[in-house]
């Protein structure tokens, strides 16, 4: 039996393929303050400015490639059970290949009734205002907004609980609930954390190994130390 390998990546794993990572030094996120853009307050406020924003963020994404990063994750498979639980919107794990993705912030190419949370659509053009569900109610981007829970989690824990290995890459782990996975890892496992720039990580009883490497690099270095 192939042992479990899970990954938990965020923004820094797809920085190599273009896109941008959450938010800038100055908080700002292409521009604009994060609630406009990612909050119920901001959708009640101006849906058209909050439609445009995923609109771009959305035709950006149909530009851009898997990175090398991505492509060894996916060539994992043959030797692991890997389960990617992912703080990234975009689609790039399953383009290069994954087949077992959990997105715990949505899926920047689905939207979804305001009104029904269960009626969700692939979506790869423009959203606009007068977009409709069966029953006449806008869609929205099919994100996981500030202020909103996160109804994945729950599915993350048991992945995360089953791991053999953790792979943390991307990721500052300063977002919750995202950020406490890594407390749900069986205590003997090691832990492999990648990132140009690693934050300080949460106090675990975990072998943890620090790899400040971009995503790609690094993913070369642990696929190696794997084996």
């Amino acid at each position: 039996m192939k042992k479990k390998l899970v990954i938990l990546s965020g923004a820094g794993m797809s920085a190599e393929s273009g896109i941008k990572t959450f938010r800038d030094a100055d908080g700002l996120w292409e521009g604009h303050d994060i609630m406009e853009v990612a909050s119920p307050i901001g959708w009640s406020k101006n849906s058209g400015l909050v439609l445009d924003f995923y609109n771009k963020r959305r035709a950006q994404l149909l530009e851009v490639q898997p990175n090398r990063g991505h492509e060894i994750i996916a060539e994992m498979e043959h030797q692991f059970d890997v389960h990617i639980i992912t703080q990234n919107v975009d689609d790039l794990h399953e383009r290069a290949g994954s087949t077992k993705v959990l997105h715990l912030h949505g899926e920047l190419l689905k939207v979804r009734s305001t009104v029904n949370e269960n009626y969700i659509l692939d979506w790869k053009s423009d959203l606009k205002l007068g977009d409709t569900d069966a029953h006449g109610h806008q869609l929205r981007p099919h994100i996981v907004w500030f202020g909103e829970a996160v109804p994945a989690i729950d599915e993350a824990i048991d992945i995360v609980e089953g791991a053999n290995y953790l792979i943390v890459i991307g990721t500052s782990l300063q977002v919750y609930p995202a950020a406490g996975l890594i407390n749900y890892t069986n205590p003997d496992i090691p832990i492999y954390y990648i990132d140009p720039k690693p934050a300080t990580m949460y106090d675990v009883a975990n072998p943890v190994t620090v790899i400040p490497m971009s995503a790609s690099d690094g993913m070369e270095f642990v696929k190696k130390e794997l084996g």
